[in-house]
């Protein structure tokens, strides 16, 4: 058990590691599996491009789980895309719990692609209040703070320690891979979904 946490808690603090940790250009592809093919994973992304993925030898899957808003609690270290409002808010497309052993992965309030303008806040949760429709979460980060509104509707996910049997045709994937001088992709890490649970990332 402690060595499935350790190499959880390296998997994710990658996942978050800043684009100058490796060498290239990080590139995160969304998408579905076409086929494993020995270290080669070939992804259909959701932009309709196939794309070829080197794995490492060390590769690290993870598996998504479903989780719940109200499992979400004062001093959890979760991480919430979102996007800003009309009403100058930010309004969370999805929101993490990061498992204890990666707390402080990624920290801090940064620009994300899962839409256009949509950013990821990687933060401890310090108030969970309630609203309307949902919850609103008070996040701080080292040099700063957010408050972001969760609706009912918004993905709450988990993560847990996977294997190779994950990455079978048809699942539904998040890489964050590096994309090298020469168009070639390669990934140390791969969050997959798992009993119809996707990444929502």
């Amino acid at each position: 058990m402690r060595l499935l946490t350790g190499l959880l808690a390296a998997s994710l603090v990658l996942l978050t590691l800043p684009a100058d940790a490796e060498e290239g250009t990080p590139a995160r592809i969304r998408g579905t599996i076409e086929k494993l093919d020995g270290q080669m994973l070939v992804v259909n992304s959701r932009d309709n491009q196939r794309i070829s993925i080197m794995l490492a030898e060390d590769l690290k899957v993870s598996a998504v789980q479903k989780a719940d808003l109200a499992d979400i609690k004062q001093g959890d270290y979760v991480g919430s895309a979102a996007v800003m409002g009309t009403d100058g808010k930010l309004h969370a497309q999805e929101v993490l719990i990061f498992p204890e052993a990666a707390r402080g992965s990624g920290e801090g309030h940064h620009p994300w692609d899962l839409t256009p303008d949509s950013t990821m806040t990687n933060a401890t949760v310090a108030e969970v209040m309630a609203a309307p429709q949902g919850r609103v979460l008070k996040l701080t980060y080292m040099g700063g703070e957010n408050e972001i509104e969760v609706p009912e509707t918004a993905p709450v996910v988990t993560l847990a320690p996977g294997d190779l049997t994950l990455l079978q045709p048809g699942t539904v994937v998040f890489v964050p891979a590096m994309k090298g001088a020469d168009g070639t992709f390669s990934t140390s890490r791969v969050v997959a979904g798992k009993d119809g649970v996707q990444p929502p990332m």
